[in-house]
């Protein structure tokens, strides 16, 4: 892969608790990555296009207001309406377990629920997003 990884991290719909997503976003920075953090309360239309200004590989979704089955769905939508697919969306929050398989069938790579490390989340992105960039 040529260059660096770029995230943008989003804190999509009206959940203001945003700590977890700057912690995630400082560690990718930190690891080398290139991270746009668009702040709280982003539609799921200005965190597509945000990825696509950015030209991001992955896009990151931190949701812990419940509503991570509209969210995830909407952003996935519209990046495929954009021809942006090869962008890789993951999330973390409070997801329920049984959500999981759902959300995979929509298209999100991972959900890295409470207690993940931000190694472990570093970690993924390389692996998984390298690979997607590649492909």
């Amino acid at each position: 892969m040529s260059g660096r990884i770029r995230v943008v991290v989003a804190k999509p719909g009206l959940d203001g608790h945003d700590r977890g997503a700057k912690v995630v976003a400082r560690a990718l920075r930190d690891a080398g990555m290139e991270v746009v953090y668009t702040g709280l309360h982003q539609t799921p239309e200005q965190v597509v296009e945000t990825a696509l200004q950015e030209d991001a590989d992955a896009v990151g979704l931190s949701v812990l207001s419940g509503a991570h089955m509209t969210l995830f769905a909407k952003v996935i939508e519209l990046l495929r309406e954009k021809g942006a697919e090869d962008v890789v969306v993951f999330g973390g929050g409070i997801v329920p377990e049984e959500d999981l398989p759902k959300l995979a069938e929509l298209g999100v790579a991972k959900i890295f629920t409470p207690g993940a490390t931000t190694t472990e989340i570093v970690d993924w992105v390389r692996s998984n997003v390298a690979q997607a960039a590649d492909a």
